[in-house]
């Protein structure tokens, strides 16, 4: 009886072990209104193949132990909060030239049913795609939190590139070199030969540097291998076809040579998207909703984050602001006549920041903002687009706003052409 009772604990100690087991590699499927943590992400790399940026969609060719040429567009979506950032700095979608490859971090779509990219079954990352191809490149978790080229991913990461050695003949070649923690140097960073060629961008400071000055200089050979010792830069990373049946080798674009060329760059992308925060409007998450009469409203929302401190400085306790309805692309909603024209107005009673460390997508910040007449699309769980008075009041492109909350319009079909 005693040997029965202890058989039956110990197999009970396996099953609860095998459940927890199951738990802890079960994929995470973020809830609305919730900003899922980093670490539950999926990982995966791949070049940026195609952009839908009214739609805050694309698709990437995912890396995989195949042969990369073969492998499809991987389509993927950007969560409402879902953060894009390029050359170091705060970007949208279609600042991303096509051929970059990206870093990426995403979940399973939140809510299946409004996805705007095809539903995987949710273990598709591990089924093999044939043809060469191997498992891994076309992930179920293709909602993303965060999308970044590979100079935003070392700066985060505190990582750098060591050049080995250069190869050079015609003005193109290989570079072998490592990814490294800036602090230190690891020993076991695995080498990666990349080619470059004539139209490789090199950067130092002010200065834009062609191949042939590096040459001038008597950085780089004529011709032939020359040691780089190791030299410490950051790298823009692109793909090409290449020749000897070598599918997954990558392409180096630009090359960063000191902290001041690469802050330069991130200076001005991060104008860029300054700019085009102002005319589009902050993204947003309502958190709760406190009803007046007659249509007054206290509205509870979480500025979403990634992006630069003046464009949240200009939310100020006080000063007015309009707030709109978008959809989960954070199209405008009802905007034919602008986005203004069914926002509701009023001013911001109060700007907070939440205690703690905000979560990868919010901002951390909260404001409080008071109407006199709440629009539909205005409740707890919803995203929305929050414009300070002193942003400047635009009229948005077509593409960027619906006249029907619709899926039909939200995921347009080729009828939206015009009839010629």
């Amino acid at each position: 009886m005693i040997k029965k009772l202890r058989l039956m604990v110990f197999c009970l100690g396996l099953s609860l072990l095998t459940i927890a087991a199951s738990a802890a590699e079960a994929p995470f499927r973020p809830e609305a209104g919730k900003f899922p943590p980093l670490e539950k992400a999926h990982s995966y790399q791949g070049e940026l193949v195609f952009v839908d940026h009214a739609n805050r969609r694309g698709s990437v060719r995912v890396r995989g132990n195949g042969q990369y040429f073969r492998n499809d567009p991987h389509p993927f979506a950007m969560l409402p909060y879902g953060i894009v950032r390029y050359h170091g700095a705060p970007a949208d979608l279609r600042d991303i030239p096509l051929g970059t490859v990206l870093h990426v971090r995403a979940f399973l779509p939140p809510d299946p049913k409004i996805s705007a990219v095809p539903v995987l079954p949710v273990d598709n990352k591990k089924n093999d795609a044939n043809h060469n191809r191997g498992a891994g490149i076309a992930p179920a978790e293709n909602h993303v939190l965060l999308l970044e080229d590979e100079p935003s991913h070392c700066l985060r990461e505190g990582f750098v590139w060591k050049l080995k050695e250069v190869d050079l003949k015609n003005n193109e070649g290989l570079i072998v070199a490592t990814r490294e923690p800036k602090s230190g140097g690891d020993s076991k960073a695995s080498e990666e030969k990349m080619t470059f060629d004539a139209a490789t961008r090199i950067w130092r400071g002010r200065e834009s540097l062609s191949i042939e000055e590096l040459i001038a200089e008597g950085a780089w050979p004529a011709d032939g291998k020359k040691s780089l010792g190791g030299q410490s830069v950051l790298l823009g990373i692109t793909w090409k076809p290449t020749p000897d049946a070598i599918f997954t080798r990558f392409h180096i674009s630009d090359i960063w040579l000191d902290d001041a060329a690469m802050q330069r760059a991130s200076h001005h992308q991060t104008a860029v998207h300054k700019a085009f925060i102002r005319s589009r409007w902050m993204g947003a998450s309502i958190d709760a909703v406190e009803y007046g009469k007659f249509g007054r409203a206290t509205v509870t929302a979480t500025l979403f984050g990634g992006m630069d401190a003046k464009l949240y400085a200009d939310f100020k306790k006080g000063s007015p602001a309009m707030m709109n309805a978008v959809a989960n692309t954070l199209k405008h909603t009802h905007g034919a006549y602008g986005p203004e024209h069914m926002a509701s107005r009023g001013s911001i009673l109060d700007v907070t920041k939440i205690p703690g460390d905000a979560p990868l997508g919010s901002s951390g910040i909260q404001i409080r903002f008071e109407t006199d007449l709440i629009i539909e699309g205005i409740r707890p769980g919803r995203t929305v687009r929050v414009r300070p008075g002193n942003w400047p009041n635009v009229q948005v492109p077509r593409e960027e706003y619906l006249t029907d909350d619709g899926l039909e319009e939200r995921f347009p079909s080729p009828a939206i052409f015009p009839k010629y």
